[in-house]
């Protein structure tokens, strides 16, 4: 008898799908199954519907996965692939990340006509970017920089460049990488001066809690490295409230059975700063973010958070 195929549910935008074809390659390969064991179904997100304000505005990192989850919760899809830093550290009851693709190249691109670097671009130059993370960086970086939002298709973006509405902007690399479009990029940014989000360059696969089939379906293409340093950031992210709303940086490192973990808060300004970094066993990766993240929080004081509200 014909199973019915695996339902794997993503958004519509060029690298969603980039991704959710990677999620099923990785499947069809582990699994020795067809390609029309897998439907990918494609749902339209409130974040990729409202493009002309900040997500800190409309709701956060939830507007990217909320359809997803819904159909999900009820069984009408059977897995979602994210990116890992979309997703929000509290998740629908229920619902968890089962499983990480194996990470990209989690470095910033900087991208300019104007510039060969970041530090290059003239002064009072404009930079077009929509992460409170990046515009805080930036400010750190360059006072005098002007940075006007950008949202929206990483094509909208370079066509907002090449129109000439900033000197610059500034997109993920892992998602250059998976669109074929790394010739853009003008410099790579360095991780200890500009550290990346919290889960960039992963892919992360959500799906039900309790359900085994999906549960053993998903096992052979979870990347237990990059597992155990999304833990550690999201975990670092979870004790600070991390959103949409607030400038976090963290990135995970494994070496052997060892976690290296480097974050940082942020001003929305940029012009304070907090830094941790801590080494622990990679099998305590979730309780060494949670402690990084209050070693921030403490020694930032309570009046640091109040220009996160």
């Amino acid at each position: 008898m014909q199973m019915k195929p695996y339902r794997i549910g993503t958004r519509g935008s060029p690298l969603a799908l980039a991704q959710a074809h990677e999620t099923r390659s990785r499947l069809m390969a582990a699994h020795g199954l067809p390609e029309d064991a897998f439907e990918i179904v494609v749902l339209s997100s409130k974040g990729d519907r409202i493009t002309d304000r900040p997500l800190s505005e409309i709701g956060g990192k939830g507007l990217f996965t909320e359809e997803l989850e819904e159909q999900l919760s009820d069984g009408r899809l059977d897995l979602a692939v994210h990116s890992s830093k979309d997703m929000a550290t509290k998740l629908p009851e229920g619902l968890g990340i089962v499983a990480y693709l194996e990470r990209e190249d989690p470095r910033d691109a900087f991208i300019s006509p104007a510039a060969p670097r970041l530090a290059d671009l003239p002064q009072n130059a404009i930079v077009g970017s929509s992460s409170l993370r990046r515009q805080a960086l930036i400010r750190r970086l360059r006072p005098d920089i002007s940075v006007i939002m950008f949202r929206g298709l990483v094509d909208t973006r370079l066509r907002k460049l090449a129109d000439g509405e900033a000197h610059a902007t500034l997109l993920a690399y892992a998602g250059l990488k998976r669109l074929g479009k790394t010739e853009v990029v003008t410099e790579l940014l360095d991780p200890e001066s500009f550290p990346p989000a919290p889960g960039q360059g992963a892919i992360c696969i959500e799906a039900r809690l309790g359900d085994e089939r999906i549960a053993e379906l998903l096992a052979p293409i979870d990347h237990a490295q990059t597992h155990a340093a999304l833990l550690c950031e999201r975990a670092f992210l979870g004790s600070l409230d991390g959103s949409c709303r607030t400038p976090i940086a963290g990135h995970a490192t494994l070496s052997g059975d060892q976690i290296s973990f480097f974050g940082m808060i942020l001003t929305p300004d940029g012009t304070v700063s907090h830094e941790v970094r801590m080494t622990g066993a990679a099998s305590d990766a979730s309780a060494l973010g949670a402690a990084a993240g209050a070693e921030a929080r403490g020694q930032a004081g309570p009046g640091f958070f109040d220009s996160w509200t």
